[in-house]
């Protein structure tokens, strides 16, 4: 039987090619804007429309630099609605964040799936300390900004390992009431831990409903045994070990007061105090030697097509 009448043939391969002709035109997923906060953290502006019209502030996306690349679970670190765009923040740490790097504004990523996971929550929050960690930095952001956009009053609380690292500053400045910004090495803001400054504003009289705290592991933990202390309410997002971002992978697993739960489709926010660090932690490193070796053949790839 044929495709097409005769007569109408002409017409609808007409509307084919059109069709085709735009579909091959249009850039989906394309890059408006990179830059480099620092040597290893990278700041992307990606026009995506559908995932910027729904996205809040708490929620992650999954995206590929290319179609042979690996999944990776993003936080939303940013999102203009009116403009279609999603900011994505990522440290250059795998064979995947490798070759993501590399694309440049004008590229396209191949994948852009979101908004996933569930939202912060912040209804009835009016005192708040937000609590970040090197690049955790970048996930606490939008939750400071949503908080300040509602009126609530925030403390940013952020800490990186020296001054080279730092990100983010006036962005945390424009979103919170008082900011403060410490370094392992003293080499800028205050010397100290993020720890540090939370207990010095506790017990200078701040009353806290909620802290949270975004960053490594360890930055996690100690700020929920800190609180815990002093009986402070605290969220922790376990961002740090997704990676399929579906909970199919199981990787993501985690106890949360005494029950298992999958950060990926049951968070990424739990309650910091009811949260197994201590096994966390342990499962973070499984992969650790896998990624690097990855990421180094992925380095000696693009160094050969420079060569």
């Amino acid at each position: 039987m044929a495709l097409f009448y005769i007569d109408k043939s002409f017409t609808y391969v007409k509307i084919i090619t059109s069709v085709c002709k735009f579909w091959g035109d249009l850039k989906m997923y394309e890059i408006v804007k990179k830059e480099f906060l620092n040597p290893t953290v990278v700041r992307m502006e990606i026009s995506a429309p559908e995932v910027s019209r729904r996205a809040k502030a708490g929620q992650f996306i999954i995206l590929r630099a290319d179609e042979n690349g690996e999944r990776i679970p993003l936080t939303v670190a940013d999102f203009d609605r009116e403009r279609g765009t999603v900011t994505i923040i990522f440290q250059i740490v795998g064979a995947g964040t490798e070759v993501l790097r590399h694309l440049e504004v004008g590229d396209s990523v191949a994948d852009f799936a979101g908004p996933l996971g569930k939202p912060t929550e912040t209804e009835g929050l009016k005192t708040v300390a937000v609590v970040g960690g090197g690049v955790g930095s970048a996930i606490a952001y939008p939750v400071a900004k949503k908080l300040h956009s509602e009126g609530a009053h925030v403390d940013a609380i952020i800490g990186f390992r020296t001054r080279d690292l730092v990100i983010l500053e006036e962005e945390f400045r424009a979103a919170s009431a008082e900011t403060y910004l410490l370094t392992d090495d003293g080499t800028y803001g205050e010397h100290g831990l993020v720890t540090d400054a939370l207990e010095k504003l506790i017990t200078g009289g701040k009353k806290y409903d909620e802290v949270i705290a975004i960053g490594p592991l360890p930055m996690m933990k100690f700020v929920s045994l800190l609180t815990k202390k002093y009986g402070i309410k605290t969220i922790v997002s376990m961002n740090p070990i997704m990676i399929d971002g579906t909970g199919m992978c199981g990787c993501c697993r985690l106890t949360v007061g005494g029950e298992t739960k999958f950060a990926c489709v049951d968070g990424p926010e739990f309650d910091g105090h009811l949260v197994d660090f201590d096994e966390a932690i342990r499962r973070s490193k499984m992969y650790r030697d896998f990624e690097e070796h990855s990421r180094e053949e992925t380095c000696n790839l693009f160094k050969k097509e420079v060569e």
